[in-house]
């Protein structure tokens, strides 16, 4: 399993995570980032034309805001694109 598998799993385990984390997980479902005004950070997804703004709480991810990605995660199938394997929720 993959670094970023792994920071999937602990995600869907419901454990929090760090902000970085988060844009990592963000990055291998596709998601390019395309701009940042002060705090917030502008990610769109290229396919889904989704487009998520995140910002920090501290150094955390906020949870509405992982709850949201995991929705659009479930709702159009993506896959990790650097694991083979599909994990699903």
């Amino acid at each position: 399993m993959t670094r970023i598998a792994k920071l999937y799993r602990k995600l869907l385990d419901g454990r929090p995570l760090t902000f970085a984390e988060f844009e990592r997980l963000l990055a291998a479902f596709g998601y390019k980032r395309v701009s940042q005004r002060g705090s917030h950070v502008a990610w769109r997804h290229p396919v889904t034309a989704d487009k998520r703004i995140i910002q920090p709480r501290g150094k955390d991810a906020k949870p509405y805001q992982v709850d949201q990605f995991l929705d659009i995660v479930e709702k159009h199938s993506l896959r990790l694109e650097d694991d083979d394997t599909s994990l699903s929720h």
